[in-house]
């Protein structure tokens, strides 16, 4: 029994700290067995324990976020467009709220910055606002500037003080206390002041209070910006379906809403009009364009029984379609879902950064606290400077770069990788496919085209070519294998298309007109007692051409041998240099027979050949792989390879059909041809360049900015003191500047 697994949509995540804690409280929960928290999705995927149901763990979990101050909600049910609609509406609305507020507080910043600073470096101040003529005015301009930004920014200190209280300090908390203990000092020289001591004038820090807050807000900002972008390419796979269609009944179309639309309803799609729902073209022939779904530049030629997917536009002339699948059951639904679970999973390389992120903030108050009982008690430095070196270790430190390193460099990869044709389905599989050392490729379908045709058919036993075809065709009529298509194609006979007894790696048997018939490879003659010895020669002629022998036998004798002949993929051999210019190895497993697999991969220029064989031995030989200590990739068609794509490492599995999410595989190749294969590897080395980019800044930026923070290069080598501001600034920045890093993935090639 599979574990029940649901996702839900955040709110009220500032930083990684928030994203870590919601993490490691719900982890902890009797309920769950694991769940994963995605800061730049704001999305949490949780997967509940054996015995629980869904609508009782989903009210226990919600329940819990709620208790620490977190928004959630379950992101299942509604329409995923009207559902994109609805975030896509509150985040806009978001980033315009905090855009308002920025032209005051950045007028204001800077007014106060000029009062504060500006006669430091010789700008005009009216005299009875200097320091030195009038220090209480100098003092209460300062007051009555930096009040307004501190009501602008007070979510930094509703949600910093409270998470604080409550044990679990986040950035806000960071920046709550930093300017808080700013603007505390300043007050108390404020009144010092007044009580006459003017010295104190040089010792006001409003105008670090105000413009921190200024900054920090610019900086979230345009990391809120930032993300937004990031998921764009979510947005643009989302607009690709119109929300009206039109309705055909009876030669007459009208515009209906999609969601008064049923399976079985027909729908007419005008050229230049993007195709609405899944279905089946009914009436007309014309050109579709699925590049934005599958990566294919190249337009499909579309007939009656021709199936089309929904967001493909329409190109030449108009189709009448009989719907099969709506709204979130359509393959665009299909990959939605697939790229945004992607994108809030959790990759191994993570690991180290997160653990950090839970701690660091407290740590970084620790930290701040020492430096100030440092300077104030083993220094002879004025108190002020502790203070200020307080401010700037609380300031300068930035969680934010570190929980989005990860998680943004994920989000912006997959979601690349969807408009390519490469459904990458969790970032372990995104994470690994760049570290592989080998790839097992099976043989049809995946290094061939998959479109074979009876080439050779020689009898037996007095049976005629047509007698025999019409045999295998009534086995194979229920068949999707391609060689199974390629009988079917060559039978011109009347069939009963009988339910055989499927053997996997063998073959087919049945009972047609009482007659006990089997097809399939030589094991399967010799599991049936069928003497093949009469074939040995067509056997091996057929193996030497690389045609797939296929055997026909009828109650326990050899009635014919079927040559079937398959045509190598033309980008194969290109596809196959590249990837040993990638040091990486290639092989190829196939139940075929060996001779023809090796005609194959010599003409591929493959080295190592694994011939006849079974599901099971296909997952076996890639077990003995790994167990060399190797990292093994399978790709194959997702169906019959399903053992050994789950075996593997990384599983590349060849789209079939329109049911994506039934694809077996870590990787969904939507468009045909090895080429995505390249693209896949290629994509994960520069996601995983992009991240280890991203952590090295990230982690390097707090290393070294901490400790400068904290003024040892003033205590060891007299260096200046960093001011709270540019501290400050330089936060706002790093986390911004990670996510940048990572929008480079969107122009990925």
């Amino acid at each position: 029994m599979s574990k029940i697994k649901f996702e839900l949509a955040i709110t009220g995540m500032h930083c990684a700290a928030c994203s870590s804690r919601i993490e490691r409280v719900v982890s902890k929960m009797a309920e769950v067995d694991s769940v994963s928290v995605s800061l730049p999705t704001n999305r949490a995927q949780v997967v509940l324990k054996d015995g629980i149901g869904k609508t009782e763990g989903v009210k226990a979990v919600i329940a819990r976020i709620e208790k620490i101050n977190f928004g959630a909600k379950l992101s299942e049910g509604e329409d995923l467009v009207q559902e994109w609609q609805k975030e896509n509406e509150l985040s806009a609305q978001s980033l315009r709220n905090q855009f308002k507020s920025l032209p005051p507080m950045i007028i204001l910043a800077l007014l106060l910055l000029y009062v504060s600073m500006g006669h430091m470096i010789g700008l005009p101040l009216p005299t009875f606002l200097t320091p030195e003529v009038s220090p209480i005015a100098f003092a209460i301009i300062q007051l009555l500037l930096v009040m307004p930004i501190m009501y602008l920014g007070k979510h930094f200190y509703k949600d910093g003080f409270s998470n604080l209280i409550q044990g679990a300090p986040n950035m806000d908390s960071l920046v709550a206390v930093g300017t808080g203990a700013a603007f505390v000092y300043s007050l108390f020289s404020f009144i010092m002041i007044l009580v006459g001591d003017s010295t104190y004038a040089m010792n006001l820090y409003f105008e670090s209070c105000g413009v921190l807050i200024a900054m920090i807000s610019i900086g979230q900002y345009m990391e809120a910006k930032s993300k937004r972008k990031a998921g764009d390419a979510i947005g643009s796979l989302m607009k690709l379906v119109p929300q009206t269609a039109r309705k055909y009944e009876n030669g007459d179309s009208r515009v209906v809403k999609l969601s008064e639309l049923e399976i079985g309803d027909k729908v007419l799609v005008q050229p230049g009009e993007r195709i609405p729902v899944d279905g089946v073209v009914i009436e007309g022939t014309s050109e579709v364009d699925q590049s934005l779904l599958t990566g294919e530049s190249i337009p499909v030629a579309v007939k009656e029984k021709s199936e089309v997917i929904a967001g493909s536009l329409n190109g030449t002339h108009p189709l009448v379609i009989e719907i099969t699948h709506l709204g979130n059951d359509t393959t665009l639904a299909q990959i939605i879902r697939l790229v945004r679970s992607a994108q809030s999973s959790k990759a191994p390389v993570a690991a180290l950064a997160d653990r950090v992120s839970f701690y660091f903030v407290p740590t970084v108050m620790v930290l701040s606290v020492l430096t100030f009982c440092a300077w104030a008690i083993f220094s002879d430095e004025p108190i002020s400077l502790a203070i200020k070196a307080m401010i700037s270790v609380l300031v300068i430190a930035c969680p934010c770069a570190m929980g989005l390193a990860t998680p943004t460099s994920i989000m912006v990869a997959t979601a690349r990788g969807a408009q390519l044709g490469v459904l990458i389905k969790n970032a372990v599989a995104l994470e690994l496919a760049g570290k592989v050392d080998v790839i097992a490729f099976d043989k049809t379908g995946t290094l061939t085209l998959g479109q074979p045709k009876v080439v050779d058919t020689i009898t037996f036993d007095g049976y005629e070519k047509e007698q025999v075809l019409a045999l295998a065709a009534n086995l194979e009529a229920r068949s999707e294998h391609p060689i199974a298509k390629a009988i079917m194609a060559a039978n011109h006979s009347d069939i009963m298309a009988i339910q055989p007894v499927v053997l996997p790696g063998l073959g087919l048997t049945g009972n047609i007109n009482g007659k006990n018939v089997a097809l399939g490879n030589a094991s399967l003659m010799l599991q049936q007692s069928v003497d093949i010895t009469v074939a040995k020669e067509a056997l091996a002629r057929m193996s030497s051409l690389a045609r797939t022998p296929l055997l026909l036998s009828v109650d326990g004798k050899l009635a014919a041998v079927i040559g079937v002949a398959d045509t190598v993929r033309p980008e194969s051999n290109k596809v196959l240099k590249a990837l040993r210019q990638l040091d990486v190895r290639t092989l190829m497993i196939s139940g075929d027979n060996k001779r023809t697999a090796r005609k194959i991969a010599d003409e591929l220029g493959i080295d190592e050949v694994y011939g006849e064989a079974l599901p099971q031995d296909k997952a076996r030989i890639i077990r003995e792989l790994q167990d060399k200590g190797l990292k093994v990739a399978m790709v194959g068609d997702g169906l019959n390879d399903a053992p050994a794509l789950a075996q593997a490492d990384v599983g590349f599995a060849v789209a079939d059909g329109v049911d994506v999410s039934a694809q077996a595989g870590d990787v969904i190749l939507m468009r045909h041809g090895l080429q995505s294969v390249l693209t896949a590897l290629r994509l994960s080395k520069a996601a995983l360049r992009n991240i280890y980019q991203n952590l090295g800044w990230a982690f390097g930026y707090n290393i070294l900015g901490i400790p400068v923070a904290m003024g040892v290069l003033h205590a060891l080598w007299g260096g200046p003191m960093l001011s709270p501001m540019i501290g400050g600034t330089a936060m706002a920045l790093s986390s911004t500047s990670v996510v940048l890093n990572a929008l480079r993935l969107r122009f990925f090639r």
